[in-house]
């Protein structure tokens, strides 16, 4: 048999190096690439170790863990034991995803011979295992999996800043209601231009059974202008509370949104209940987040205590502050 030590070193140091840029996106930190590069050289190093056979005391629990303590070392620095601790910890749940992702990957491409072919018994009546796996598809498969896993972590971490903004709304109209959960968005700047009250968009299908039934498609379309040329063709009991904003669309040009003025509006945000009686409705007839996540876009105006209480003030300030400081 053939080993190509230089292979084995140039492969395992790509690994190494990956593994440790994966483990700083993780952790938020910006690595000095060149301490990265000697921390990915002494864990290449020590693969080849591997091949001298004096050295074959090296190849045990503690000098691994050690090991992988002087990587770490190298490639970040210590900081402090709470965030070197977290930084290893990040660092060997990504090998095991590595690791476990390779493994996955090359048993759902076996067919049953291949399989087979690698179970042996031994004497005693035990089962054995053989697993051979190619080196390049060790690469192949290390590359996918550590795109996949980062994939997946984004998604997550957007999903967790985003939980932040996120609340629940009611809006109230006389005794009827719609709940939904909404996002804050804090550019939306949509007011009613003659009296200036704030606008907060939901999705028109939550108003479905309220509205007159050609309003939804009609609103999708964008013409929400030609429904109040319609009012009175149709019976709808709140004729009084129609309303025609005019915004600016992405691409510059004008339109008009139907709005709604409700009773009031309630908004629960990181713990804190707001209640508005002045704001307005805009019914968009498409839908706010493709993944189902919230139904409602919450004006910034909307999460101001309309009351000036000076004890909701202070615990909303809080909130958003702590929120703010662990998304830093």
């Amino acid at each position: 048999m053939v080993v190509y030590i230089d292979l084995i070193f140039l492969a395992n140091l790509f690994i190494d190096a990956v593994l440790l840029m994966v483990t700083a996106w993780m952790r938020k930190i910006r690595p000095v690439w060149w301490r990265l590069m000697a921390s990915a050289g002494i864990g290449a190093m020590y693969v080849v170790m591997m091949f001298v056979p004096e050295l074959s005391f090296l190849f045990t629990f503690l000098i691994k863990l050690a090991l992988s303590v002087i990587m770490l070392l190298v490639a970040f620095g210590f900081g402090s034991m709470q965030k070197y601790l977290r930084t290893m910890g990040a660092f060997y749940m990504i090998n095991f995803v590595a690791a476990g992702g390779i493994l996955g990957m090359h048993y759902f491409l076996q067919n049953t011979g291949e399989l087979f072919n690698g179970i042996w018994y031994t004497a005693s009546g035990g089962m054995s295992f053989e697993l051979k796996i190619a080196f390049w598809f060790i690469l192949c498969a290390f590359g996918g999996v550590m795109l996949f896993f980062r994939i997946v972590q984004s998604s997550k971490q957007r999903t967790e800043r985003m939980s932040g903004f996120l609340g629940q709304v009611q809006v109230w109209i006389g005794q009827d209601h719609i709940e939904c959960t909404g996002l804050l968005d804090t550019g939306n700047q949509l007011h009613d231009p003659l009296t200036r009250t704030p606008v907060m968009v939901m999705e028109a299908a939550l108003w479905e059974s309220y509205l007159p039934a050609s309003w939804i498609q009609k609103c999708s379309e964008g013409n929400a202008d030609q429904l109040v040329m319609e009012l009175g063709d149709e019976s709808f009991s709140w004729q009084d509370r129609v309303r025609l904003v005019p915004y600016r669309g992405i691409n510059r040009s004008h339109s008009f949104m139907l709005a709604l003025k409700p009773d009031r509006v309630e908004v629960v945000m990181n713990g804190v209940h707001f209640v508005h009686h002045r704001v307005l409705i805009g019914l968009d007839g498409g839908t706010l987040s493709a993944e189902g996540k919230y139904r409602a876009i919450i004006h910034p105006d909307v999460t101001t205590q309309e009351e000036g209480s000076a004890d909701t003030n202070q615990k909303r300030d809080a909130h958003l502050s702590e929120h703010f400081t662990e998304s830093g």
